[in-house]
């Protein structure tokens, strides 16, 4: 009849650490947004520049538990992945950007290497969760 579809343990593995890992980030840079924000390499940042990293952070919480929730539902798991290598390549592209830049060019660098490396254990990840 029907045959449940079989999930690649480890592409579920990783999906559930990079899922994982993503909530800490985000807690982090939400709740100890100045530290988080030093260990990425930024200076001092004004009021608006942390509100910003708090929404970045918000958004790693989300994705995270999303991925989290997902766990047992292959179809779902894949999609999420998706999504959020995609989101960490685009954050790598901005960080790339950012390296441009003498103030930033630091955590540009920094931020091209850790969302980089995100985006493709993430499409690793997706393509292991595929058919």
């Amino acid at each position: 009849m029907f045959r449940k579809r079989q999930m690649d343990p480890l592409g579920r593995q990783i999906a559930l650490e990079i899922g994982g890992t993503r909530v800490g980030i985000g807690v982090a840079t939400f709740f100890a947004t100045r530290p988080a924000l030093r260990a990425l390499g930024f200076g001092e940042s004004d009021a608006t520049g942390r509100t910003f990293a708090r929404i970045l952070g918000a958004r790693d919480i989300g994705v995270g538990l999303l991925t989290l929730g997902v766990r047992d539902d292959p179809v779902a798991l894949r999609n999420v992945m998706l999504a959020s290598s995609c989101l960490d390549l685009a954050d790598a592209v901005a960080f790339g950007v950012a390296a441009g830049s003498p103030e930033t060019r630091r955590p540009g660098i920094v931020g091209v290497l850790s969302g980089g490396t995100a985006a493709a254990a993430g499409f690793w990840a997706w393509r292991r969760l595929s058919d």
